[in-house]
């Protein structure tokens, strides 16, 4: 038997989109449902301490491959400790929970960050737990995942960016909504040069967090609002020469098929047409 990974069921998973999901509600200025559901499900609860299992793969240190394997084997021994019966049930409550707020295809939706490595732990879980024979060569490429992770050594900033986050998330509410303040306050000035339109653009591509439906029908969206201004901007320039150049720009304003992901470099081409709209409109003011 072949062990299906769902992230509905992935502890490690649901709590990581959780902890995403309330930096996307608070950058956008709304109290966060996740922030409640969180502390309902992951707050002494076996969901909760099924969770402490896939966190200590995620925080371990690098350590060699003897000791990987003596803190796997720990872990798959705690996981038949928890009461299955509970787990189930928690998730399903935490599912149709978390539907009651949000879009399931757009929460799920988001890249975590360790998927390889989450969904390899809910195998050997699984695995563990099941009571009819499981697919050897599928526990065998999980626990190799999981090795490989824990020998060897991982250094990044987006590493530390995680690690804030998770802590932060175990933050008093109102400390939370503090730090957001601050953290919003610090982002308005450091932009403070550019339009409120390109601040909203850049403040949707923080809240998507990673390249969604939702992202990619909002950066759609503003294309064709661009294409639209600059339509209209390019009929008031005098100069035509000008305005052939502005014409052949609005040519290279084409939206995404539904399988392209948004990424930095359409964030940077959304920003840029608004500077070049910013400047046509000023220059048709003097003009006049």
């Amino acid at each position: 038997m072949k062990i299906k990974h769902s992230k509905y069921k992935n502890t490690g998973i649901l709590f990581e989109l959780l902890v995403r999901q309330i930096t996307a509600d608070t950058l956008k200025g709304s109290d966060s449902p996740a922030i409640d559901i969180l502390k309902e499900y992951f707050v002494k609860t076996e969901l909760g301490r099924e969770y402490k299992l896939y966190e200590s793969v995620l925080k371990s240190q690098t350590i060699n491959e003897s000791k990987a394997n003596i803190v796997i084997s720990t872990i798959l021994e705690s996981s038949q400790k928890y009461n299955k019966s509970s787990l189930k049930k928690q998730k399903y409550n935490l599912i149709n929970e978390i539907k009651k707020h949000y879009d399931l295809n757009v929460f799920f939706g988001s890249k975590v960050k360790n998927y390889k490595e989450l969904a390899a732990l809910y195998t050997l879980i699984e695995g563990y737990s099941s009571k009819e024979i499981t697919n050897t060569t599928q526990l065998v490429n999980s626990k190799i995942t999981l090795l490989e992770h824990l020998t060897k050594q991982i250094v990044s900033s987006q590493n530390i960016k995680e690690d804030i986050l998770e802590e932060f998330s175990t933050y008093d509410k109102d400390v939370r909504t503090l730090t957001y303040k601050i953290i919003l306050e610090k982002f308005n000035s450091k932009y403070q040069n550019l339009s409120q339109e390109q601040k909203q653009i850049l403040k949707e591509f923080i809240n998507s967090v990673d390249s969604t439906p939702e992202l990619r029908g909002f950066y759609n969206k503003k294309i064709q609002e661009l294409k639209t201004t600059l339509n209209k901007e390019v009929e008031k320039i005098q100069d035509k020469a000008t305005q052939i150049k502005i014409q052949e720009v609005v040519k290279y304003l084409v939206e995404l098929d539904k399988t392209a992901k948004v990424n930095n470099d359409n964030l940077v081409d959304l920003l840029q047409y608004c500077e070049l709209i910013k400047e046509i409109k000023v220059a048709n003011v003097v003009q006049v």
